[in-house]
Order: structure tokens, then C-alpha cells, then sequence
């Protein structure tokens, strides 16, 4: 009879152990979306080249950086999160001076993202990772590769360009924003928003200025992303692919920029078996 207690904390303690070991390969599957970007229970900052940069981490297995687009931030991968962090652990950021991730300096460049990245995966003690940038994340990732190139064993990238004119970028984009910058007057700014505003469109209109040649420096295997309607050129999303010396090239009909939100399903698979799949020099 001295032994039914102990037998019965045994019996808990297996089932507890069962039910964890059962519901690991699910919880994300079932994280209500609308908290990436703003969940206190994993959200945490670090202290990153002089700022205070908010990081979400789900799940486990080999790392992979997650990485948005200019004005965006961790919710803007909340149809690929999920799926993910079954099998990773995902390292979703706020780039600086987006999202939660506050910067009050003029300057924005995205070689200084790219090493605030690398920073990062310093300070979680993390030598190498996988990496999904989409469109400004997409720029940061490739000269995260470039900068930091032991920092990446794979990289995906849809939606990225290498210079600010209407060959990098769609024309009716380009003559948008030019209306834009030819009608602002930014020393009629009186708030904190209109400047942080001003300064992610001066990253854009002014950046980035990437030669193809220096894609020769990105040596890990790559899957270059477009929509064929995307705000990026077609013809500028192959000429980055044909730069880079082991890479990919994934060209999605119907599609405009957001191809990971317009196509999620199909995004998902295919960029996890470019991660998981050995890669074929071509």
C-alpha cells in the first residue's frame, strides 16, 4: 500500500512526458497568428550595435532567420511561421527602426542590418543558420551572405533587388515613389512617426546599390524568389540568380511581391526541401 503514491506519481509523470512529447510536433501549428509580432510570452530584446532589437524564437532544430521587408516586421511571416517551426527553430526580428525594434538615428543603410543579423547570431551563440528574407529582408539576407558568409548555410530570397532605379524595381513602382520624393518636404516634419516614415523611404528610393559582380562572394547554395508580376522585374530577379555561383531560381506564375503570403502552401514546401534537400550544382 506505501508503494501506490510513488507508482501513482510515476504513471503522472509518464503521462505528462507523453503528452509533451505529443504535442511538440503540433503547438505551432495551432499558435493563433495574430500574436507574431507582439507574443511577451517568447518575445525578447537584445542589445544589438546600439539598439534594443526584438526577437521571437519558435521551435527547435537547425536554425533558421527569418528577415521582413522594409516597413514590415515578424508578423509579416505569420503564414510560414507555423509551418516552420515544426521542423526549426525559427529566429523571427524586428530590422532596426521597424516593428518593436526602435532607432531614432538618421541613418538607415542595409549593409548596417545585415551586420546588426550577424550580431544577433552572436548573441544567441549561433555560428551558422538558415536564412528566409523577403523583399527588404530579402537585400539584408544576400549581404548578410556576402558580409558574414559563414553565418548561412542556405538562403532563400524572394522579392530583392540590387539598386533603386526602375530596372531594379517595377517603373509604375518606381515613378510612384519619385512622386513621393519630388512633392516631400521633410523639414515640414513635426512628429517622431513622419520622420522614422521618411527614413524607410529614403532606404528604398537611395538603396540598395549592389554589384552583380560582388554576388560572386555569396558561396552557400541559394533559391532566388519572384512573383512573375512582382514589383521586382522578372529580368532583375535573374540576373541576381545567374550571379550567384550556386543557386536556384523559382519563378511563380500568378504571383505578385508577397509570393510566401499568396502562395503559402507551395512556398512553404519548396523553400523546406531547397533547406533539407542536398543542392545539385547546375
Amino acid at each position: 500500500m506505501q508503494k501506490t503514491p510513488h507508482l501513482i506519481r510515476r504513471i503522472c509523470t509518464i503521462t505528462v512526458l507523453y503528452f509533451l512529447a505529443f504535442t511538440s510536433t503540433n503547438t505551432y501549428s495551432q499558435i493563433d497568428t495574430a500574436l507574431f509580432g507582439k507574443n511577451d510570452l517568447v518575445g525578447k530584446y537584445y542589445s544589438i550595435r546600439g539598439i534594443k532589437m526584438y526577437v521571437e524564437v519558435y521551435g527547435t532544430g537547425k536554425p533558421l532567420l527569418m528577415i521582413h521587408g522594409n516597413g514590415g516586421s515578424i508578423k509579416s511571416f505569420k503564414s510560414n511561421i507555423s509551418f516552420f517551426a515544426q521542423r526549426y527553430q525559427v529566429i523571427a526580428l524586428d530590422s532596426r527602426a521597424q516593428g518593436r525594434s526602435m532607432d531614432k538615428a538618421d541613418s538607415l543603410s542595409f549593409e548596417m542590418m545585415a551586420d546588426d543579423e550577424a550580431a544577433l547570431l552572436d548573441e544567441l551563440h549561433i555560428d551558422s543558420c538558415l536564412v528566409l528574407g523577403w523583399s527588404d529582408g530579402g537585400i539584408n539576407a544576400l549581404l548578410l551572405a556576402m558580409r558574414h558568409p559563414k553565418k548561412v548555410l542556405k538562403l532563400a530570397v524572394t522579392g530583392a533587388n540590387l539598386w533603386p532605379d526602375s530596372t531594379g524595381i517595377n517603373p509604375g513602382y518606381w515613378r510612384k515613389e519619385k512622386k513621393e520624393f519630388d512633392n516631400t518636404n521633410p523639414t515640414l516634419f513635426t512628429t517622431e512617426k513622419q520622420k522614422a516614415h521618411w527614413k524607410l523611404f529614403l532606404l528604398d528610393w537611395l538603396q540598395p546599390n549592389i554589384p552583380l559582380s560582388s554576388l560572386k562572394a555569396i558561396y552557400c547554395p541559394a533559391l532566388i524568389i519572384g512573383g512573375d508580376h512582382d514589383l521586382i522585374p522578372v529580368e532583375h530577379t535573374v540576373q541576381i540568380y545567374k550571379n550567384i555561383p550556386n543557386a536556384y531560381l523559382w519563378i511563380l506564375p500568378n504571383s505578385g511581391h508577397g509570393t510566401l503570403k499568396e502562395h503559402t502552401e507551395d512556398f512553404n514546401k519548396l523553400v523546406d526541401d531547397f533547406f533539407t534537400k542536398p543542392f545539385k550544382r547546375r
